[in-house]
């Protein structure tokens, strides 16, 4: 019985530990995104996870750990999506239905790619860790997506590492969008309307077909 509770009290210490990571990381989320990383102290991100300064620290070895972790983990999840929906597709020109979703689903991303394009261009360690740990790994996936495309003769051939990359590009461009190129209160009739337009440019190009 003493071994069940003391069983029962590692598990429940575990819950709360990892609860209060999360509650650390989601208060650095938000305020990453309204202050930028050098505008937060560890104070403020102590007093909005409800924790002791202290407690970050056991969490997380300093600051930058921090940023780090909120980039890399919010951009897998983002990513991850995304792929999902690719493996989903009904069939390879369906590339606007899934821009569009993202698109309406990234609204609700904002602040982790406000983050993520902000600091990343000041912080080389969070720029190689994305690279590394997201970005050539979602490459790699979404290459042999469009590889098989390309096998099958729905895409013309052409070098699918370039066309995973350009893809991955335009989609980042389109996530960003409703706070840069939209206005941030865009209605999903536009939003899905950039998102045809986007998809119509990467399935046909810009030229005049002769």
């Amino acid at each position: 019985m003493g071994a069940f509770n003391r069983r029962s009290e590692a598990v429940k210490i575990t819950g709360i530990e990892d609860d209060t990571r999360t509650r650390i990381l989601q208060a650095a989320l938000g305020l990453f995104a309204r202050q930028g990383y050098e505008g937060t102290t560890t104070k403020d991100l102590a007093a909005a996870a409800h924790v002791a300064e202290g407690t970050l620290f056991r969490h997380f070895s300093n600051k930058k750990a921090i940023l780090i972790e909120v980039a890399t983990s919010g951009w897998v999840e983002i990513l991850t999506d995304l792929l999902t929906e690719l493996s989903e597709m009904s069939s390879y020109k369906a590339v606007a239905q899934v821009m569009g979703r993202r698109m309406l689903r990234l609204q609700e991303s904002s602040d982790i790619m406000r983050v993520c394009f902000m600091e990343a261009q000041f912080h080389p360690e969070l720029r190689e860790k994305i690279q590394s740990e997201v970005i050539s790994k979602m490459t790699h996936v979404a290459e042999g997506f469009f590889e098989t495309a390309i096998a099958r003769g729905i895409y013309r051939p052409m070098n699918p590492k370039i066309v995973a990359q350009v893809f991955l590009g335009m989609f980042a461009i389109a996530g960003f969008s409703h706070g840069t190129i939209m206005e941030p209160s865009a209605s999903p009739q536009a939003l899905q309307e950039m998102a045809e337009g986007i998809a119509d440019i990467f399935l046909r190009g810009v030229l005049v077909q002769e």
